[in-house]
């Protein structure tokens, strides 16, 4: 095999624009499970077309420990997120994915408590998404506002991870609005 005979497959990978939910999408108030507690960050449906423009793949994944630990469940999850896709999608931003985990090793309540690959820091929300979507994650971006959400990014060989915080990290890229990642989505 040559790397002539793989760069039409290599060329055939998809981007994808990475977001974490609670405190990137919408304000984080703990555990939210209803639409009425949704505020949308500003600049977040600007942000989602500017990527979908330079054809990046729109994936939230998310950690739902509010699910593990009994305070809402799947179906509520579940309910709450397509009423944000529909938001998306009348945004000009359609999501593509949602991934979630609803675990936490020692908060979580029976099947809920437990270790998971797919709880960032874990990678094993990204990794699905990639082999579901054919993505390169060399070309990916991740916008997270946590540590955990920069370590899932590195430890799946995202290329560029930007922590969404009110003061610069030296250990990671950062931004303090969405509309600073804005120039990533410039042609």
């Amino acid at each position: 095999m040559t790397f002539a005979s793989i760069l039409p497959k290599i060329r055939s990978l998809r981007k994808a624009l990475f977001l974490d939910r609670d405190g990137v999408i919408n304000v984080d108030v703990g555990h939210t499970h209803r639409r009425e507690s949704i505020v949308f960050i500003d600049g977040i449906f600007d942000l989602c077309r500017a990527a979908r423009s330079m054809e990046y793949l729109l994936i939230v994944v998310t950690n739902q420990s509010g699910i593990g630990r009994g305070y809402f469940s799947e179906d509520d999850f579940h309910t709450l997120m397509r009423w944000m896709q529909d938001r998306f999608a009348q945004e000009g931003a359609p999501l593509d994915a949602v991934y979630f985990c609803p675990h936490h090793p020692e908060h979580g309540l029976g099947v809920y408590k437990q270790e998971s690959q797919d709880r960032k820091p874990g990678p094993g929300m990204i990794l699905r998404a990639q082999q579901e979507h054919g993505i390169d994650l060399r070309r990916s971006i991740l916008i997270g506002d946590k540590d955990t959400d920069m370590q899932a990014a590195a430890g799946a060989g995202i290329g560029k991870s930007l922590l969404l915080a009110a003061t610069a990290s030296p250990q990671y890229g950062t931004v303090s609005s969405l509309r600073a990642a804005m120039p990533f989505f410039k042609p």
